[in-house]
């Protein structure tokens, strides 16, 4: 697929992360679309809920997104168990790889991912996992430290009365926040 330039495909957790990582890429030049695949989200109507918040945020920012077929639990959780202390940097890795693999096929020139929003995230792993796809699957990862602006892409999404999640998405941070476990 011939490579459309300037173009960025967006890995979405959340509507509330999309909103300001969405209007600093169109900032920056780029035609933006964005991708939902999330099989760590857990459980299925969290995924969901989290879904229609993104497709409503979608329609209103005028944002194409694609929404990836299926609800890969099961590889999530192949990836992940037994591997628990390291359980983000599997699941960055298999959102990325399918963000990237989506933007190759696509013919989109770059990819990259709200989670660079979030002050909670791992920023320096997922700009390595990023770096490591660009290099494996030919397109161009772009990085962002945009926690300075999460307040900000919240704000914007308020007025929406979008589901707000509680917790990261995965059973484990599920289980940090309402257990108060670390």
């Amino acid at each position: 697929m011939p490579v459309t330039s300037k173009s960025v495909l967006v890995h979405c957790c959340c509507a509330h992360c999309a909103a300001y990582t969405v209007g600093h890429w169109r900032e920056q030049g780029y035609e933006v679309s964005a991708l939902w695949y999330n099989p760590n989200i857990h459980p299925y109507l969290e995924h969901q809920s989290r879904l229609e918040a993104m497709q409503s945020f979608a329609r209103e920012a005028d944002l194409p997104l694609q929404v990836a077929v299926g609800y890969d639990m099961i590889e999530y959780f192949r990836r992940v168990v037994g591997h628990e202390d390291e359980r983000c940097r599997h699941c960055f890795r298999l959102r990325l790889e399918k963000t990237a693999e989506a933007a190759y096929a696509g013919g989109v020139s770059a990819f990259t991912t709200t989670l660079l929003i979030s002050p909670h995230q791992k920023h320096e792993l997922i700009g390595e996992i990023g770096a490591e796809l660009a290099r494996e699957k030919g397109v161009e990862f772009l990085y962002a430290d945009l926690r300075k602006r999460y307040s900000d892409s919240r704000h914007q999404t308020k007025p929406m009365n979008l589901y707000r999640q509680q917790y990261c998405g995965c059973v484990y941070s599920e289980w940090e926040r309402y257990a108060g476990v670390k």
